[in-house]
């Protein structure tokens, strides 16, 4: 099958340094999308149009489970640049598959600042609307303008704004499917597997300001004595709190943070003080608090635990990691041993606070 000359189809691609988490396994077949071409390109042959398809960008926000029988969407689309500048802002693109960290560097080198406070978050560009990423104080909603895509079943090309997204916390329209709404009588919009993000546009604001706040930001502030910090600084600031708390994925697998902070009414969070009076939480502007999910994870005593290769990180008790080699063709956890740990802290906070935790990574 996929045997089309017009395009190099790979097989039995091991996705080991394809997914952060250094999980081992494989993609029955996988093509590479340099540009929208590639994708026309590939519609154009009855055979791989029917099958299903998956479409993977940095591998930074997935655990593995098993090998993968979907066609593997490699998204590879590069280039950055200034789009247009007007008296509100700069309007930069980056094409999807630029990685993320890399592309926020860009900008402060180039005069655009306004994404620093995310700077170190693994992935690329073409991820960042899917999972809405968002650090110290920003999300990607804050700074977006628009993107482009293409339709995987009609290879038609479209532009959503932000309201077409429909951001939420760690959510967009990318991560659900379209479905029939019968007590309202309409269908929800929804992009899953159906949509390819070719190109992301954001609106940095001028003028630029601080966006501050944090208690590790406050800290830096305090060390510093720097009151104003500058784009840069906030920039070094975020990355060396990061590193500092959070593995690189390079030397020991993870996907970030693995779990949402829930978020819950004042009367719950108020019973959950009278019983925990440090709980680590925040109130939000409707009311309602977020709670910190990587201080009721360490409540529960799984700082450093382990179920197999896979554990919990010794500093930062919301991050898994994988415990083995982490090296292409070596050892280590398996997505069943992630997802059993997983589990197991879901069961563990569910009984002691009674709030279910959320994960943030796609299972696949």
């Amino acid at each position: 099958m996929f045997d089309n000359p017009a395009m190099l189809v790979q097989k039995n691609v091991p996705l080991q340094p394809f997914n952060t988490f250094h999980i081992v396994a494989k993609a029955h077949a996988l093509v590479r999308i340099t540009g929208e071409s590639d994708v026309q390109a590939l519609l154009a042959d009855p055979e791989m149009a029917a099958v299903p398809k998956f479409v993977l960008g940095g591998g930074s926000n997935i655990v593995l489970t098993g090998d993968v029988r979907a066609l593997v969407l490699k998204v590879e689309v590069m280039g950055r640049r200034l789009v247009r500048e007007t008296a509100k802002a700069f309007i930069v693109e980056a094409g999807a598959g630029e990685n993320w960290h890399d592309f926020v560097t860009w900008t402060l080198d180039a005069g655009y600042p306004g994404l620093e406070n995310m700077a170190l978050i693994p992935g690329t560009v073409g991820a960042s609307p899917v999972q809405n990423i968002g650090a110290y104080g920003v999300e990607l909603q804050d700074r977006f303008d628009s993107l482009d895509a293409i339709d995987l079943q009609t290879g038609q090309l479209f532009t959503l704004n932000a309201a077409q997204c429909a951001f939420g916390y760690r959510d967009s329209v990318f991560k659900h499917v379209s479905a029939s709404d019968t007590e309202a009588g309409h269908r929800a919009v929804g992009l899953k597997d159906r949509a390819l993000i070719l190109r992301v546009r954001f609106a940095l604001p001028k003028p630029w300001e601080p966006v501050l706040g944090y208690a590790d930001i406050d800290k830096q502030m305090a060390e510093h004595q720097c009151t104003q910090p500058n784009a840069q600084q906030l920039y070094d600031w975020v990355c060396a709190i990061r590193r500092a708390k959070l593995p690189d994925p390079d030397v020991i697998g993870n996907a970030g943070s693995f779990f949402k902070n829930p978020t819950v009414s004042s009367e719950q969070c108020a019973d959950i003080i009278a019983r925990d009076p440090k709980l680590v939480h925040y109130v939000l502007a409707d009311g309602s608090v977020k709670l910190a999910a990587g201080w009721l994870i360490d409540a529960c005593g799984w700082r450093g635990k382990s179920v197999g290769q896979a554990g919990v990180y010794e500093k930062q008790a919301l991050v898994l990691v994988n415990r083995g080699t982490g090296l292409v063709g070596g050892s280590g956890a398996t997505g069943g041993e992630v997802m059993l740990l997983a589990k197991a802290i879901q069961t563990s906070v569910y009984e002691r606070f009674g709030i279910l935790l959320e994960t943030e990574p796609v299972i696949i």
